[in-house]
């Protein structure tokens, strides 16, 4: 993978100091190699800037910008296209002549016959852009699940992009006025939501998105789309078989390496699969996994268990709570408020693996295809529970919440039970979100100051589910979760986190549960091929019977997140008490002082679990502290 960046709009602007800024935040992205192209003898004067990662053709071919044959357009790319052999050979049959190996030329020649249109055909995480001479245009292009990121600033006759959004804001170019209603979204969901970010005139291109800037306007459409209502008529048997041909196919294309590969495993059904798979077709893989000193948290016995069937070269390593010494690169790296703790094994686990490989697959994007979140059994028991009549509904609900009192242990089943009872009855949207916020909005309305509320549009959370695009209420219960997930979680958090935490170590990691091929099959099957009961993953657990052991196929889902509730009320008690309760951050104006101390103090002093909450707190302050103050 790589880093990629540019400015197009005024002269004085497009200079080789500013590309050269931007270069050396994304130098992490890509440490092998830098390149910068700039053109001010055009009516819209364009520089681009390159930070590599050679992972194939190592050789100076693969220098970008890449230009075509005649210079009239010029490529900057992140990502890699595992399908770009079939297409270069597809191209020379239409006579396109190449003049290295790699896959981004093959992107180069796709536009020239297929301009827009060429997105279409690309398999793979990617991110790039195209500065189009004759059209004078720039095109950009995002993949279709958000593997790879892609920020840009529109301000008046100035456009910039670049891979992470502190290279946009290090270069001095943009405008950082805070985006309130970002910081309202972030405080629900751990994250700001595409296409927003915490900077007003700062924007993610969308997942499965084009953008075209042409004449001075931006406007992007989007290319494609997961399609759930197609379904197939295909028995239990024959869809097990082909689910698993696809992802060996999946796994086998993403082997494609001039460089050392690994495998990230927890011992979960989907790492463990990929390993299964990719042992299939190497003589000796290399897995990766990352524990605790918890036990609620570590799941290295079940990554030993896989490790040892499969005779894998396997790597151990255990995160402990100075493990937060990581947090100040971690912020500068995301760039806006962030969320997910497991940021921090994430990343831990991507530098340990990169000191022995310098790619590494993992099993990301299993949950979000075959329904392997315990949501997902949740929201189907609330249906069905919401279908007796309420005068016998209501009571029994209140009954149930006063004899189930409330737990501070995160993992406890008794807290779980009490949080389904207290939301099961609440609409379809406005229960998921209960369900998977940091800070729900009854706590937000307590917290925020009188101030920050008037700078508020009145956003909802709720609603703004709702009102995404592309899901429709009509979608079966599962297939409707599964497509939320997919087009908020997965690409606003998940693959954040992935890309953020093993480029931050010049590590490139591949998803084979991320490859359209596998993930438009499981759109295809019926909803009980997924969710099966008390079952989850159903389909792919019968395809994986004879690879996996059964105590690694039918072991609890432990979830890769790091005990920060618990490490907050001993071994970081006093750091979080100074960021969160300094005169500075309470200077803020977005929360009210009192409720906020009694707020964080509930949890630091084991009255309540505050986890998610006080960590989102955290960060957010953790973020002001470097990039605003």
């Amino acid at each position: 993978m790589c880093g990629i960046c540019g400015i197009t709009g005024r002269s004085d602007k497009v200079n080789k100091g500013n590309l050269e800024a931007m270069c050396r935040e994304l130098a992490h992205r890509g440490p092998d190699n830098e390149g910068i192209y700039i053109n001010r003898e055009v009516k819209s004067p364009v520089g681009l800037g390159h930070r590599r990662l050679s992972i194939i053709d190592l050789t100076k071919n693969g220098h970008q910008p890449m230009p075509n044959e005649d210079s009239s357009l010029w490529l900057v790319l992140n990502g890699e296209i595992y399908n770009y052999k079939q297409l270069r050979k597809d191209l020379e049959g239409r006579g396109h002549r190449f003049r290295s190996n790699t896959d981004a030329e093959v992107v180069l020649h796709l536009y020239e016959d297929f301009a827009e249109k060429c997105v279409s055909y690309l398999r793979g995480p990617f991110a790039f852009v195209i500065w189009d001479e004759k059209q004078d245009r720039l095109f950009l292009a995002r993949d279709r699940i958000g593997q790879k990121p892609l920020f840009y600033y529109y301000g008046e006759q100035l456009f910039c992009f670049a891979s992470e959004l502190s290279a946009l804001v290090e270069s001095g170019l943009v405008d950082k006025e805070i985006n309130h209603e970002a910081i309202d979204a972030y405080l629900t969901f751990g994250y700001v939501p595409a296409p927003e970010t915490i900077y007003r005139r700062i924007f993610k291109l969308l997942p499965a998105h084009y953008g075209i800037l042409q004449n001075g306007k931006f406007r992007s459409e989007k290319y494609w789309d997961l399609d759930y209502s197609r379904k197939i008529a295909i028995s239990e048997e024959e869809a097990a078989s082909e689910l698993i041909r696809l992802l060996k196919e999946a796994v086998s294309l993403r082997l494609l390496s001039d460089v050392p590969l690994g495998v990230f495993l927890s011992g979960g059904v989907d790492s463990s699969a990929v390993v299964a798979l990719m042992s299939q077709l190497v003589n000796k893989v290399k897995t990766f996994s990352i524990g605790f000193d918890d036990a609620d948290f570590n799941e290295l016995k079940y990554a030993g268990n896989i490790a040892r069937h499969f005779s894998t070269e396997h790597h151990e390593f255990i995160v402990r709570p100075k493990a937060l010494e990581v947090l100040p690169l971690l912020v500068e790296r995301y760039g806006e408020p962030y969320a997910d703790s497991s940021a921090i094994p994430t990343y831990y686990v991507s530098r340990q693996t990169r000191k022995y490989v310098t790619v590494a697959l993992n099993g990301d994007g299993g949950d979000e295809s075959f329904a392997g979140y315990e949501r997902y059994q949740a929201m189907a028991l609330a249906e069905r529970y919401n279908r007796f009549p309420s005068f016998l509904r209501d009571g029994l609900t209140q009954t149930i919440i006063r004899l189930l009192p409330d737990s501070v242990n995160f993992k406890s089943k008794r807290r779980r039970l009490r949080r389904f009872f207290e939301n099961v009855s609440t609409p379809f949207y406005r229960r998921y979100c209960r369900w998977v916020c940091m800070i729900d909005d009854n706590q937000k309305n307590k917290l925020y100051s009188e101030d920050f509320k008037k700078q508020l549009n009145k956003y909802n959370p709720a609603d703004w589910l709702r009102d995404y695009p592309g899901l429709p209420d009509q979608m079966a219960l599962v297939d409707r979760l599964m497509a939320i997930d997919i087009k908020t979680n997965l690409a606003n958090d998940l693959t954040v986190k992935m890309d953020i935490a093993s480029m931050a170590n010049s590590l490139e990691t591949r998803s084979p549960f991320l490859d359209q091929e596998v993930m438009q099959f499981a759109a295809k099957l019926p909803d009980n091929f997924k969710l099966r009961r008390s079952i989850k993953k159903y389909i792919l657990k019968k395809g994986l019977k004879d690879l996996l052991p059964p105590s690694n196929m039918h072991r609890p889902k432990m979830g890769f997140g790091v005990p920060a509730g618990r490490w907050m009320r001993k071994d970081l008690k006093g750091y979080v008490q100074s960021v969160l309760f300094s005169k500075h951050a309470f200077s803020r104006g977005y929360f009210n002082p009192n409720d906020l101390k009694d707020y964080i103090n509930k949890h630091l002093n084991a009255d309540k679990d505050h986890s998610f909450g006080v960590w989102t707190l955290l960060m957010l302050e953790l973020w002001h502290q470097r990039f605003i103050d």
